[in-house]
């Protein structure tokens, strides 16, 4: 038994079956790229954002569903899907384009749930009655990319948003009762142990009811990249990162859900941590980590 809620087990005991991920690719981008807010995006974000293994945005939504499913089918043969709108923002758009290719995707086959990855300041008054009216249909969650609740590391980073408007966006979502997953990045530069745990605590608070911990990937091609190659700075070791995991978990509430505590990095252009491209050494580190952290606070 796992040391923590997984997202397998949640969504085993809310639906009664495997729930299978088919994450879709809307053509969004995000308001520190189109000038908006900033240029560039955050600097670790690739061209893709966080879908580099995604379809075409220009795909139809019914055919990237297709298309995905009988990929995710090779892995598992049965189950209902949850259609996850991943990369870039999410929410930066016409709340009717939103309306819209959320409909598409709520009318797919199987589908039971709609998670949609967004930043805190694209989370507005008028889209809050657009996920109201499909939370009754189906499940939707929103992910907030948080990343740290260092305001001095997220201007560094390129965030372009105040923790503020963080807290305005779980008061939102709390009030129509949609289930928020944040994401937190362990490894940023400069960041200290105490910095990270910081921020997971700082969501806790907000009311966040799952988190994923994802380790720092330093990629070809970003922004991030062109520093850490000019002039390098201290990334985690594996044994660093799993103490931190570990030391994150246990300071979160009980019935919190962990919907990741690592992350792939293409390796084609992974410059940083090498070790983080092979995963299954790394959750299993992490594992005896959080087993041996686990005997030490019951001794």
């Amino acid at each position: 038994m796992a040391a923590y809620i997984t997202a397998n087990d949640f969504f085993k005991k809310k639906f009664g079956c495997k729930i299978i991920k088919i994450p879709i690719n809307g053509g969004f981008t995000c308001p520190n790229r189109d000038g908006s807010k900033g240029v560039g995006g955050c600097i670790f974000c690739s061209e893709k954002g966080s879908g580099d293994f995604l379809c075409p945005p220009e795909t139809p939504i019914p055919e990237q569903f297709n298309r995905m499913r009988e990929i995710m089918h090779k892995k598992w043969k049965t189950g209902k899907y949850m259609i996850y709108f991943q990369s870039f923002t999410n929410t930066y758009a016409p709340i009717e384009k939103l309306r819209e290719m959320f409909t598409q995707a709520a009318n797919l086959e199987n589908v039971v749930g709609i998670s949609i990855a967004t930043r805190p300041d694209c989370v507005t008054g008028k889209l809050l009655p657009l996920l109201s009216e499909l939370s009754q249909k189906l499940y939707i969650t929103v992910e907030l990319g948080l990343q740290t609740s260092n305001e001095k590391t997220a201007e560094y980073i390129n965030r372009c948003y105040l923790n503020s408007d963080f807290d305005k966006a779980m008061e939102m979502l709390n009030k129509i009762n949609i289930d928020v997953v944040c994401h937190i990045i362990f490894g940023l530069p400069e960041e200290t142990e105490r910095d990270m745990i910081n921020s997971v605590r700082y969501a806790a608070k907000r009311g966040i009811k799952g988190i994923k911990i994802q380790l720092l990937h330093i990629l070809k091609g970003t922004k991030l990249g062109e520093i850490y190659e000019k002039n390098p700075f201290k990334i985690l070791t594996l044994e660093e990162y799993s103490s931190l995991v570990a030391a994150a978990i246990s300071v979160l509430p009980k019935d919190m859900v962990i919907h990741r505590i690592t992350g792939d990095g293409p390796k084609k252009i992974l410059i940083e941590p090498k070790w983080s491209a092979n995963k299954k050494l790394v959750l299993n580190t992490i594992n005896k980590k959080l087993s041996l952290y686990s005997q030490n606070l019951k001794s």
